[in-house]
């Protein structure tokens, strides 16, 4: 299916065949993810492969160079089985950008400079003509916390922050003091888990720090507090997790 870029910041349109109707109105949400494979060009040719069954709307490459797979309007198949708040489908929510990168398989490097101007401009572009809040503006690790990694913790989000892009509050600083880690139980681990899921994580309140609650600790550090991922929800990561949810807009 040909189409004409929905951004003036596209390079070239290679169309995927990955793709279907939205359900549930127009996106509102943005995701970020990274290809995690060893070149970009091995990368866009997956999504591009109908076999794979795999897309995103953009794909950024390491010079800055933008593609375009998908029209906005359509559902790219991008972030799979996930959740945010009461979201369930989330490729029917939102607008995906793969960013070529070899991962934490690949060692995770930086990202480079012109890489990430790229990704501002167009996340600066797609949010000036849809409107998404700023709390959601979310990792694919994020809507996906037992499965993906993506785009991990180097991925720099106080550059987007401070282009207006994302939700963000400074991180706290890390310090000695009480902590909750797997296997503690009881009222305290209810509490934190309540704070997950108020934030939007699909977090159960079961008051045991599980798998689960494991896995979305991780992924809250990658992308809030990423000084130290370690799954371990110490006082710093708490603190954290209550400022942004007090710096949440209204509604």
């Amino acid at each position: 299916m040909s189409f004409s870029a929905d951004s003036p910041l596209v390079a070239r349109v290679a169309p995927s065949p990955n793709h279907g109707e939205r359900a549930g109105g127009p996106p509102d949400m943005l995701i970020l993810h990274y290809t995690g494979m060893a070149t970009a060009e091995v990368a866009l040719e997956r999504l591009c492969d109908a076999a794979a069954q795999v897309s995103a709307h953009y794909f950024v490459f390491e010079d800055g160079r933008i593609v375009q797979l998908v029209p906005e309007r359509r559902r790219a198949w991008h972030a799979g089985l996930g959740c945010w708040g009461p979201e369930r489908d989330i490729n029917s929510r939102s607008i995906g950008i793969e960013i070529a990168h070899p991962g934490h398989v690949g060692g995770l490097p930086p990202y480079p400079d012109a890489q990430i101007d790229a990704v501002v401009a167009l996340s600066r572009d797609i949010l000036d003509r849809h409107a998404i809040p700023a709390v959601r503006v979310l990792a694919h690790s994020d809507v996906a916390p037992e499965r993906k990694e993506d785009p991990g913790e180097n991925f720099p989000w106080d550059r987007l922050a401070a282009a207006g892009i994302g939700h963000r509050v400074p991180p706290a600083p890390i310090r000695d003091g009480r902590f909750f880690a797997p296997g503690d139980s009881g009222e305290p681990i209810e509490a934190l888990q309540a704070m997950f899921a108020l934030y939007g994580y699909d977090q159960p309140v079961t008051g045991v720090f599980d798998a689960r609650t494991l896995a979305v600790v991780t992924a809250f550090q990658r992308h809030f507090r990423q000084a130290r991922v370690d799954g371990v929800a110490d006082a710093s990561t708490i603190t954290t997790l209550r400022d942004l949810i007090a710096a949440q807009p209204a509604g």
